[in-house]
C-alpha cells in the first residue's frame, strides 16, 4: 500500500482555491471563507474520537440558547419541522426518516431488530462496532470478513458468506477506522445485488468528507424501494457530537419497524440545533476546509517520518506505527495527546483525528519524540 500522492490530493482537495464538489454538496465559493475560532489549546488534546473541534457553530449555539424556553417540553411536537427538512434534503418523504439520538442509536436499534433470534450480521473487520456489539447482546451472530490488502471492504468475500441465516450486511462507508471507501463503480451494484437476499445497512457518518466527485449515497437505493437502510449523523461535520442527534433513511415499512425500537429519543435542544446546522452552509464549508488542511499536515509529517498511512475520506487518518498501540497510547498521553483506541487485528496501527491546526501540530511533534 503506497502513501498518498500529495500532488494529486492537493488537486482534489482544492486548497489552492475553493473546495471541490464534495459528496453532492455545493462547493465553497472562491471568495474568502468565514473563519470560526477554535477552542483554546488544552494541556492535553483529545484526538481520539473524530470530533469537529470548531463546533457547534455560533448560529447553532444561539438556537440552543433560545430553545431553553421550551426545554420543559417533551420533544415529540418539535420533530416535524426537522423531519420535513431532512426529507427535503434527502429527496424522500418524512415516512422514510427516523430521527435518533445520534446515529449510534440508529445503529443499535437496527442491530436489535435484525440480530434477535440468532440472526446473522455480516461486516468487515475492523469496522465501527456499535451495531454489532449491541446486536450480539441480543443473540446476533456476527460474521466478520477481514478487510482486503487496501484496507477496503472485501465485497466478494462478503457476498460469498451470505446464507439463508443472514439478516443484514453492515457497510461503514467510509469505514471507521481505516478511512477507506468502497469503489463507487462497485458500490451500487453490490448493494442492489445483495439487498435481494438480506437488508443492507450503509453507515454514512463520514459521507460529507468524501473527496471523490459525485460519489453515490445509498439513499438512492432507498428511493428505489430496495432493502437498504442509511444512517447519517450531526456529530461529525456539523460538530454536534455531544448534542446527540442523527437519523436513518429507509423504506417506509422498514422505517416504521425501526421507529418502534427507538428508546433514547433526542431532546428539544438537539432538534433546534440540527435545524440550524442544516442551513449553516458557511460553517459546513469551513469545517471541510479545515479538515483538509489538518489532514495535509498529518500526511506531510508522516511522510517525513517514513510511516505508512491510508488515504482517508474522513476526518481522521489511520497509519502504521509498527508499535503496540497500547504502549503508544501511554507514551503519547505523557506528551499531552490522546490518540485512538486499539482496532484489532491492526494493533500496530493508530487512528488520529483531525483537530485544530495547533492540536495536530502538537500531535505530530509528540509523535516525532516517541517514535525517535
Amino acid at each position: 500500500m503506497s502513501n498518498l500522492n500529495r500532488r494529486q490530493w492537493l488537486r482534489t482537495a482544492g486548497l489552492g482555491g475553493s473546495l471541490a464538489f464534495l459528496g453532492g454538496v455545493p462547493a465553497l465559493a472562491k471568495s474568502a471563507p468565514v473563519a470560526y475560532p477554535a477552542r483554546p489549546l488544552a494541556d492535553t488534546v483529545r484526538l481520539s474520537s473524530n470530533e469537529n473541534p470548531f463546533g457547534p457553530s455560533p448560529a447553532v449555539r444561539e438556537a440552543m440558547q433560545k430553545a431553553f424556553d421550551v426545554g420543559c417540553r417533551y420533544p415529540y411536537s418539535y420533530q416535524q419541522e426537522l423531519l420535513e427538512m431532512l426529507a427535503k434534503k434527502e429527496g424522500v418523504s418524512t415516512e422514510h426518516i427516523v430521527i435518533t439520538g445520534g446515529s449510534t442509536e440508529g445503529l443499535k436499534i437496527t442491530g436489535l431488530t435484525y440480530g434477535l433470534d440468532s440472526g446473522e450480521l455480516i461486516a468487515c473487520d475492523p469496522t465501527f462496532l456499535a451495531m454489532l456489539n449491541y446486536g450480539e447482546q441480543f443473540g446476533a451472530h456476527i460474521n466478520k470478513v477481514p478487510v482486503d490488502e487496501e484496507m477496503r471492504y472485501d465485497l466478494d468475500e462478503i457476498e460469498k458468506r451470505i446464507t439463508n441465516e443472514t439478516k443484514l450486511i453492515f457497510l461503514c462507508n467510509p469505514n471507521n477506522p481505516t478511512g477507506t471507501i468502497v469503489p463507487a463503480d462497485r458500490l451500487r451494484d453490490f448493494c442492489e445485488t445483495v439487498s435481494k437476499r438480506a437488508v443492507v445497512f450503509s453507515d454514512e457518518a463520514y459521507y460529507d468528507f468524501i473527496t471523490e466527485p459525485n460519489y453515490p449515497s445509498m439513499i438512492e437505493l432507498v428511493k428505489d424501494g430496495q432493502n437498504v437502510i442509511v444512517s447519517r449523523t450531526f456529530s461529525k461535520v456539523y460538530g454536534l457530537a455531544g448534542i446527540r442527534i442523527g437519523y436513518l433513511v429507509a423504506r417506509p415499512d422498514i422505517a416504521a419497524r425501526l421507529r418502534r425500537k427507538v428508546v433514547a429519543f433526542t431532546n428539544v435542544l438537539a432538534l433546534f440545533a440540527a435545524k440550524v446546522a442544516l442551513e449553516d452552509q458557511q460553517f459546513y464549508n469551513f469545517s471541510l476546509m479545515m479538515n483538509k488542511k489538518a489532514k495535509l499536515h498529518i500526511y506531510t509529517e508522516l511522510d517525513k517520518m517514513g510511516l505508512e498511512y491510508v488515504h482517508s475520506h474522513t476526518n481522521f487518518v489511520f497509519f502504521k506505527t509498527g508499535r503496540d498501540i497500547r504502549q503508544l497510547n501511554a507514551e503519547m498521553r505523557k506528551q499531552g495527546v490522546i490518540i485512538g483506541r486499539p482496532f484489532p487485528p491492526f494493533n500496530d496501527w493508530c487512528r488520529i483525528s483531525t483537530g485544530t491546526m495547533d492540536e495536530v501540530k502538537m500531535f505530530t511533534g509528540a509523535l516525532q519524540k516517541v517514535m525517535s
